[in-house]
């Protein structure tokens, strides 16, 4: 039996332009008013979404009290992870135009691609062989890291900042929705 070859390029480009889609969408309907948004209120988004993915995951997605699966919460989390890069970047503050949204967009989801591009080559695509449910766990657990950071004024010892755990969930539910999809 011969192993699947993958081009973890192209399944990661596809997932990422699922989520540009949808993130220019709601642009569309609601415009950039999460720019009031703390990233503190952003990471607990965040958590909520992925505390309904492990809740579905553990439940089973049939017994779900609202039609949805775990993709649109990793595609939430994908898109409210590049919002709270760029609140970390600006600062709330005033609404912008849908087109300075999407370059910014566009810009912290390239640099989470360049992330995922340099680890995968150090850790040889050992995601492949992790489950889906792990992913969810490890943004969780990237998540309660990133409250105790926020609890800490932004201020850590030898930790990596706020801003490395967005990229790193950014990371790992764009993992999940590749192993959902393909």
């Amino acid at each position: 039996m011969t192993e699947k070859k993958h081009d973890t390029a192209a399944e990661f480009a596809a997932v990422k332009e699922i989520c540009r889609s949808l993130f220019e969408k709601k642009l569309q309907d609601y415009g950039t008013s999460w720019r009031i948004m703390r990233p503190a209120s952003l990471t607990d988004q965040i958590f909520i979404k992925a505390r309904r993915i492990r809740s579905l995951e553990e439940k089973g997605v049939e017994n779900a009290s609202v039609n949805e699966g775990i993709e649109p919460e990793f595609i939430g989390i994908v898109n409210y992870s590049v919002i709270a890069l760029i609140q970390l970047r600006l600062g709330p503050g005033e609404a912008i135009s849908t087109e300075k949204a999407m370059e910014l967009y566009n810009e912290e989801l390239q640099k989470a691609t360049q992330l995922m591009t340099d680890k995968n080559h150090d850790y040889d695509e050992a995601w492949r062989l992790m489950r889906i449910s792990s992913f969810t766990d490890i943004i969780l657990q990237k998540l309660l890291r990133t409250k105790e950071i926020e609890d800490h004024n932004g201020l850590t010892i030898v930790s990596e900042g706020i801003d490395a755990n967005y990229m790193d969930m950014i990371n790992y539910a764009l993992f999940a929705l590749i192993k959902l999809r393909f």
